[in-house]
């Protein structure tokens, strides 16, 4: 794991929780009540903002590089805020922004995509490239969505399925090369 000085915060008294195996590029920025599970890997420019709220990283997922995962304060109506909560063998692609949503498992968000407040997505789905999961929107399994804001596009392919764990093996992979060469 790559850590300086100031690249691992602390927000009042939460401290990132990070697990064993975790490769974070000195260039990211991880701070407050953020919790990295096993083989988890957070990449070159990325911010996990977890200050108001839980931001929670599942095994073997992955953060690619530039993106922004925050999440939204406990307010009067939303007693619980919106944590941003990412399941296990998630590949979130380059500068994808995440703001108070649920990812489960075997997810794959394409690079630019932006998953709003409130926003679930289920287990096994495709969010394309560039794609915008308005507020509250939830996305069922087994399909690909598009478009601004998100539709269904088609179910998945039978090769996409398996699709999910190899990505997230290729980078568990990956990040290990990066932790045994520095």
């Amino acid at each position: 794991m790559s850590i300086t000085p100031d690249n691992i915060r602390p927000y009042k008294d939460h401290r990132p929780n990070i697990a064993e195996n975790v490769y974070i590029d000195a260039s990211s920025i991880i701070i407050g009540r953020v919790s990295l599970a096993k083989d988890s890997s957070v990449w070159p420019l990325c911010v996990l903002r977890g200050d108001v709220n839980d931001i929670v990283v599942g095994e073997r997922s992955n953060i690619q590089d530039g993106t922004v995962i925050h999440v939204s304060r406990p307010k009067p109506h939303l007693p619980n805020g919106w944590p941003t909560i990412i399941g296990n063998d998630v590949t979130i692609a380059h500068k994808v922004m995440l703001h108070g949503c649920t990812i489960e498992d075997r997810v794959l968000i394409g690079m630019g995509a932006i998953i709003m407040d409130g926003a679930h997505i289920e287990s096994n789905v495709i969010v394309a490239a560039g794609s915008l999961v308005p507020p509250g929107k939830r996305l069922v399994s087994g399909f690909v969505y598009s478009g601004s804001p998100a539709k269904q596009s088609r179910p998945l392919r039978e090769n996409e399925t398996g699709m999910f764990l190899k990505q997230a093996a290729n980078y568990v992979a990956l990040k290990t090369d990066y932790l045994t060469f520095e």
